[in-house]
Parts: C-alpha cells; structure tokens; sequence
C-alpha cells in the first residue's frame, strides 16, 4: 500500500514537525513527508527538515501583496509536490478561506489546548487563570474560523496547583509530540471518517491511554 504524501507548514523552530520527522523515519509508519514549507527563510525547522532528509522550499509571505496571491503560492507548491495531507506545525499565518476549502479534510493543525476550549493565545496561562485541572493538546481538521474544526484525538495533560505557564507548556509540547504522529497515523490508514463536525475513528485498535476522541467506533 503507497505511503500517504505530507507537507508540513512551518514558520519556526520545528518542534512538532521533528516529531512527524521521527514518526514517518519508522518503515511501517503509512506516510512519508515529502515537502515541508516555511514563510519564514531563517524558520529553525528547515535545518530539521533537511537533516531528516526532506526536501524544503521558502514561501515568503513579505514576497506578495495580500493573502490570497500567497496562499495560491502555497497550493501551486503543494500540488506541485502531489501531497495528499498538509500538517500546520506552528505555522503562523492566517489561511484564506479559499485555501482551507480547496484543502477541506486533507488540511491539519495541533492546538495546545482540549478544544473547544481555550482557542487562540497565551492558552497557558489562560488555562491557569482559570483554575481548570485538566488540559491538553488536540489536532483537529481545520475549518476557516480560527482552531475550529473536527476533532481527530485529543491527550489530556493534569494542571497542577502550583503550575506555571512555562512548565505546563512544556508538559503540553510533550503530549502534543504523541498526538500529532497518533493522529497522523490513523488517517495514513483510513481509519479516519469526517460527517460534518464529527470525526468517527474507525478499527479494532484502542487509542493509548490518555487519548481521547469523541466518537471511537
């Protein structure tokens, strides 16, 4: 069975995309990353990228004069390379919604938080502030509004009392390590099914403790 075509987009360091590296290096892992994409030329993640051997290329976002001219850059990239799924892995730039309709369902993204909770930034000490126990991280299929979409899986991360932003990001960072190549392993396999804002993963293998999905068949 081929091995289902990635391309990842970053702007930095890479961290998340290192793990993806790591999980596709494996010769049983059903995916194989073909392109990583950065609009940032000093992005970390490229030397990442080309140390795992994987072919790279600059999408510069300063080179256009609007987002729609720069998403068709990405696309014409993307098509170019025949990939079949693009993981956001700290890609930090807004997507025209022309472009996540033309990628619907083939378009990725990990956010540091069990969404629906907690969206956008400064998610750690938000999750603080608010006094909640238990927190995460979750890759879900992206939708135009921003950190919305199907939810793929999700692994929880307990909030401890005395938590600060900067160690509860790190043990977040760690769990999202985990789901991002869980997640990306089940749609290689096409155990993954999307019916309008749910996901069904279908199969006879359980998902690891600590991750959850909303609706396991």
């Amino acid at each position: 069975m081929a091995r289902l075509r990635v391309a990842v987009l970053i702007s930095g360091r890479g961290s998340n995309l290192q793990a993806l590296v790591n999980a596709c290096a494996e010769p049983a892992f059903p995916a194989e990353i073909d392109l990583v994409i950065s609009n940032e030329p000093e992005a970390g993640g490229l030397a990442l990228a080309e140390a795992g051997g994987v072919a790279t290329r600059i999408v510069n976002h300063r080179d256009f004069s609007d987002r729609p001219p720069f998403d068709a850059a990405l696309t014409a990239a993307l098509t170019e390379a025949g990939s079949d799924l693009v993981c956001l892995a700290g890609f930090k730039r807004l997507l025209t919604t022309a472009f996540v309709e033309r990628w619907r369902d083939r378009l990725i993204n990990i956010h540091p938080s069990l969404l629906p909770a907690f969206k956008g930034l400064h998610v750690h000490e938000r999750v603080i502030k608010a006094g909640v126990r238990i927190t995460g991280c979750t890759v879900h299929f992206v939708r135009p509004e921003m950190d919305d979409g199907p939810i793929i899986v999700q692994e929880t991360v307990p909030v401890a009392a005395d938590d600060t932003p900067e160690g509860l990001a790190e043990r977040v960072l760690a769990a999202e390590h985990r789901c991002y190549p869980l997640a990306l392993r089940l749609i290689a396999e096409g155990r993954v099914t999307v019916a309008g804002k749910v996901v069904t993963i279908t199969g006879s293998d359980p998902l690891p403790a600590g991750f959850l999905n909303p609706r396991d068949a």
